[in-house]
Formats: C-alpha cells, sequence, structure tokens
C-alpha cells in the first residue's frame, strides 16, 4: 500500500476531508492554506485565498458545488467550489474550529471557542444556494452547560447535534428547540479531539486524550464500543466497507523534538469494530497523527500530521478480502 504524499502545507494539518462522491480531497492546515486535490492521484486542483489565521475545519456540501471553511481569523468563509471565488464570509466572535454541512445542505454548524470574555457556542446558519447574498444572522446559538464545545456533527435528518466537549463529555441538542436532550458526563476521561458522524448518523466516533476511541449510539449517547491504545489518540474514522475503525494520534507534538518516529506511535492504527481488537498499522508520519478520513467508497484513506504532510493510501486488494478470525 504506497502512499501518495501531498505537500501542500508548511504547518501541521487540522482536518482532511473527502466530498461525498470521493474524487475531492480537502486538507487545511496552520498556515491559512486551504487546498483542493484529486484523491485518486494527489494532483493538487487550486487552492481557497483569504483566512488570515490558521484554519481550523473544512466541509464540501453533497453536490460539491460550495465548500465552507472555519479559521483561527474569527470568521467562517462559504466558497465557490469549482472557481475558488468567496461568497460569504460570517464574523464571529472567536475562532471557528469546527464547521460543518447539514444532510440536506440546507444549514451549516459553526464551533466557536471560548476566549476573551466570549462564550462558545455552536451557531446554526441558513443557507440559500440561490440568494446573492447569505444571512449573518444565526438560525440558532446553542450554548454549553458544562466545559467548551471542540467538535460537532449534525445526526440522522438534521434533527439533532451532537457536541463534544473538553472535560469529556457528550450532548445531545435539539437545535431547532435549542434544548440539551440528553447529557453525558463521563463519555471519556479526557478531552475529546475529534467526532465523526456514520453515514446514517444513527452512531458516531470519538477519539480523546484518554487514549481511547469509542463509539456511541446517537439518540441516547450509549457507548457501544471502546478501541484501546498506547498513546493519546487525535482523530478516529469509520470505514465504510470493512468493519473497521482507524485511529490516529501520537506522543504529545511539544515533545515530539526529542522522539523517533517509531516510539512516537505515529501510525494509524486499525481496528476491527466489532470485536476491538488492533489488527494492523500503517507508518508513515514523522509527528502525530491530527485528522483521518476516509473515502465514501470505502477504497482508501488519508492522514493529515503535525509534520505538515497529508497522506493519501489506497487499499490493496488483500484489505477487501481480509477476515477476522476470531
Amino acid at each position: 500500500m504506497r502512499p501518495i504524499l501531498l505537500m501542500g502545507h508548511a504547518r501541521p494539518l487540522t482536518q482532511v476531508k473527502y466530498n461525498l462522491d470521493g474524487d475531492l480531497l480537502m486538507t487545511v492546515a496552520k498556515d491559512k492554506v486551504v487546498n483542493l486535490w484529486y484523491a485518486h492521484n494527489g494532483e493538487r486542483i487550486g487552492t481557497y485565498d483569504g483566512h488570515e489565521g490558521s484554519v481550523w475545519s473544512i466541509d464540501c456540501n453533497k453536490t460539491s458545488t460550495l465548500i465552507v471553511t472555519g479559521s483561527a481569523d474569527n470568521t467562517a468563509r462559504l466558497w465557490h467550489a469549482e472557481t475558488g471565488r468567496m461568497l460569504h464570509t460570517w464574523e464571529l466572535p472567536t475562532a471557528v474550529k469546527r464547521v460543518e454541512f447539514s444532510h440536506d445542505d440546507r444549514y451549516i454548524l459553526m464551533v466557536t471557542e471560548e476566549r476573551m470574555g466570549h462564550k462558545c457556542g455552536i451557531y446554526v446558519f441558513a443557507i440559500d444556494i440561490g440568494a446573492a447574498e447569505q444571512s449573518n444572522e444565526p438560525v440558532v446559538v446553542l450554548r454549553s452547560t458544562t466545559a467548551k464545545f471542540t467538535a460537532a456533527a449534525w445526526g440522522y435528518l438534521d434533527k439533532y447535534i451532537v457536541a463534544s466537549h473538553e472535560n469529556g463529555a457528550l450532548s445531545l441538542y435539539d437545535w431547532e428547540k435549542n434544548e440539551v436532550l440528553r447529557h453525558s458526563a463521563d463519555a471519556h476521561e479526557g478531552l475529546i479531539t475529534d467526532l465523526q458522524m456514520w453515514k446514517d448518523g444513527s452512531y458516531f466516533i470519538t477519539s480523546s486524550r484518554d487514549k481511547t476511541a469509542r463509539l456511541f449510539e446517537t439518540t441516547t449517547l450509549n457507548p457501544i464500543k471502546m478501541y484501546k491504545a498506547d498513546t493519546n489518540i487525535n482523530t478516529a474514522a469509520l470505514t465504510p466497507t470493512q468493519d473497521m475503525v482507524i485511529l490516529g494520534g501520537g506522543q504529545d507534538s511539544s515533545e515530539v523534538t526529542t522522539t523517533s518516529s517509531h516510539q512516537g506511535k505515529f501510525e494509524s492504527r486499525f481496528y476491527h469494530k466489532v470485536f476491538e481488537d488492533e489488527v494492523g498499522r500503517v507508518k508513515g508520519h514523522f509527528g502525530p497523527i491530527n485528522t483521518i478520513a476516509v473515502a465514501p467508497d470505502g477504497k482508501s484513506f488519508a492522514s493529515g500530521g503535525e509534520d505538515g504532510y497529508v497522506r493519501v493510501h489506497h487499499f490493496d486488494p488483500d484489505y477487501f478480502t481480509f477476515k477476522y478470525d476470531y
């Protein structure tokens, strides 16, 4: 499984994401650069220029016509995917840590930081594809009843928003009524670093500094599975074809200069989704892995690291014939 190495960033990656068709890969990092690539060969299509700070998050609508980005410059921006033209800028009180289109592409959620007297929040904005201007007034702003938000995602049919917190808690919101339906205070023992929803929104996976990744059912927030590692886990992704989850992490970036890539545990780790056992690792990065995304067809995955590289791996045929021996 030879990787394609994408060298489009000078600073650590913050998020990699595929579009729904899986033919495009979007990458953002702490260097203000927003890149768009062909997923099959790693050719760079272009960049989206305009942010003045680290770009934390990116997402694409289902038809791959619009892209939204969230940045440390306290803005979220809407782009025309094909031309790179900036269509709208939302000014937020603090940095935007996560953005995501709803399943019907009518709304975008934006998770903001808690900083300088401003409380963190999840802002939901309506998107009108046919309009010349988008609204700057949020439909709703969800506030945390516990520690600050770290990530959020839409539940199935866009009925709910699931949010993760700095203290390891999870919250389920009925966003239209602006109320908390469920709260799990002890979902993790440490800061939740990533949250990725399964394609139908019925369950999701989280990763945490407590060295675990866990599966949760969306409507109840009940834990389903737990995957244990021996290092911090920064990101976790579900594979759509095989029963696998992929975890990425490694030793803290502040300590990386004293560590070899082997001791730092900078591999992508594969676990069986049902039996929770580790079944393989993929090496390559020279620093912690910050973000992992799996292609919608399940034939490849991309990882972005603290080393500034994106590695795209296309699975070998024996991956698809692999049978777990239990």
